[in-house]
């Protein structure tokens, strides 16, 4: 471990703009459209729900669909529109949204996984369809044809995932604290490495293609980035939550990392000053 980080974030006032209320369960994915006032969730109340912001500021459901089973992860692309609902019962359901926000037809349903769907990532160069699952299976399915290309299966149900569309890369991480490095082929795949340095499950990853880090929070409360692309093995340990670690985003116009814990914070890291090893 190159580096320990163990200042906590400065405390700053968050300005509250809009809140998006209606589940009536907990909420398992939200995202904002690009170049649209507009938030796409999904809840475990088994809806998904597109929301619009109107002239009055506040935001109305626009779609409001109800799936057969509580919804558990979600991926979006916006050039075309598509929309992947991974569900408690393993199924992956494809719809496309039309132009306006205001209508969602069903494309087709994909069998992926044989217990709840944690992660989902669409690549539409090949056409694949990557997920991770309970069942301690990572899956990648051809959406032109809906067939299984291939499953990968791991000690610990996979939890998070990431994928580098460029080396057709996969990061996985699992509920033992392990992360794993894939290469994904047509139909089969290899183990590049592992990486080992969290307590805890790992909550959740964040890839950053442009300086090729990879960003993993955990149930120890901490923080890694992972120096990918310095094939140097640096890394650094963030820490100042006092509860696990359920979201991370990296920020790379700004080069500022995003957390948010169980325990109620926010924080935000200034990840583009030099650092102590």
């Amino acid at each position: 471990m190159a580096a320990e980080i163990h200042s906590r974030p400065q405390s700053r006032r968050p300005v509250l703009l809009s809140k998006v209320e209606g589940h009536q369960d907990a909420v398992s994915a939200a995202l904002l459209i690009p170049k649209e006032d507009g938030v796409i969730t999904a809840g475990e109340d088994r809806t998904i729900r597109v929301w619009l912001k109107r002239d009055s500021g506040q935001y109305w459901p626009s779609i409001y669909h109800t799936m057969a089973s509580p919804c558990s992860a979600m991926a979006y692309h916006h050039d075309s529109r598509r929309i992947f609902v991974g569900q408690d019962n393993g199924a992956i359901m494809e719809f496309h949204i039309s132009e306006d926000f205001n209508k969602m037809n069903f494309v087709k349903t994909y069998p992926a996984h044989q217990n709840r769907v944690s992660a989902i990532t669409f690549c539409l160069a090949s056409e694949w369809l990557i997920s991770t699952g309970h069942d301690k299976c990572l899956s990648w399915m051809c959406t032109r044809s809906g067939s299984m290309l291939g499953r990968h299966y791991f000690t610990s149900w996979a939890s998070c995932l990431q994928y580098d569309h460029e080396t057709q890369h996969a990061f996985v991480g699992d509920y033992s604290g392990q992360i794993t490095l894939l290469k994904l082929e047509q139909n089969t795949c290899s183990v590049i490495t592992t990486l080992k340095g969290h307590e805890g499950s790992i909550t959740s990853l964040w890839w950053d293609p442009v300086q090729r880090l990879l960003f993993s929070g955990a149930s120890d409360h901490s923080i890694i980035m992972w120096d990918i692309g310095g094939r140097k093995g640096r890394t650094l340990l963030l820490q100042g939550h006092h509860d696990k670690v359920q979201a991370i985003c990296y920020i790379q116009l700004t080069r500022q990392l995003v957390s948010c814990s169980a325990d109620g914070g926010i924080a935000v890291w200034n990840m583009d000053i030099s650092r102590e090893e």
